[in-house]
């Protein structure tokens, strides 16, 4: 077996998970116990929650823990959404079971894997009349969208709900490496894998981080804070890194797809 520790990012107590394995983090504005973990403090983006949202943890394990860790596999989930062990029945899963189907151990050989993200989600098949009402800039464009699930892709799914060309413009101030690439993936794929949640080896983690907080570093200097509003622009950055991730862990790794539950609390 190796050793695995996974971090659940959550601006409220979950007091069903206090006596879990999981290691708790607190963001937001709520009081929270000692039983959470905090990252205000040290080299940290705290101030910058309310539109970075579990990345806020994410760049303060970065920073002041990652060069530390003992750990084999280093894993982020979020509230509401949780790692379980395959071959489950999603639909038995509620909040007083949970414990017994979260996945707590990894026992694949190293050198099978050394990355793990969310199982995708199909983004494709949604009604016509949201689509004309939210996305009709892109069906002035291409009309045939409408009647075409394979064109109902990352990109025009992002327009739709996260600002018309506010990915594209994003894409511009990627590096050059990836810049071609993410941008033939979200032009080409209608499925994406969610949630800004992975588990990894460490030295996968000490690319990934850099990587991606650079250029939501550039993104800053674009969109800047003051214009996103509403709850589908405000966390931008969040959702610019969510596509990102599932391209980027599926370019650099030995990826492994694992099954993931979201519950309503």
């Amino acid at each position: 077996m190796n050793k695995l520790e996974i971090y659940c990012v959550t601006n409220k107590k979950l007091l069903f998970l206090e006596n879990t394995f999981l290691k708790l983090v607190a963001v937001g504005t709520d009081e929270f116990s000692e039983k959470y973990l905090r990252c205000d403090y040290g080299n940290n983006i705290y101030a910058k929650e309310k539109y970075y949202s579990e990345l806020t943890f994410h760049y303060w394990y970065w920073k002041n823990a990652l060069s530390n860790t003992k750990q084999d596999w280093i894993g982020f989930c979020q509230k509401r959404r949780f790692w379980i062990n395959s071959n489950m029945d999603k639909n038995e899963i509620n909040i007083d079971n949970l414990n017994n189907y979260l996945l707590q151990k990894l026992d694949f050989k190293k050198d099978n894997y050394d990355a793990i993200i969310c199982e995708p989600i199909n983004i494709s098949g949604a009604k016509k009349i949201k689509m004309i009402k939210r996305g009709w800039k892109n069906l002035i464009k291409d009309p045939s969208i409408i009647f075409q699930k394979n064109k109902e892709t990352i990109s025009f799914h992002f327009d739709m709900h996260h600002g018309y060309k506010n990915l594209e413009r994003a894409i511009k101030l990627l590096n050059n490496k990836d810049k071609k690439d993410f941008e033939l993936y979200v032009n080409k794929h209608t499925f994406f894998n969610p949630h800004i949640m992975c588990i990894a080896r460490p030295e996968i983690l000490d690319k990934w981080f850099p990587s991606l907080f650079d250029w939501l570093e550039r993104c800053e200097n674009e969109f800047g804070f003051k214009n996103l509003n509403g709850y589908e622009t405000t966390r931008l950055y969040a959702y610019l890194a969510e596509r990102y991730m599932s391209f980027w862990f599926k370019k650099y790794t030995k990826f492994r797809e694992n099954p993931w539950v979201s519950l309503n609390l």
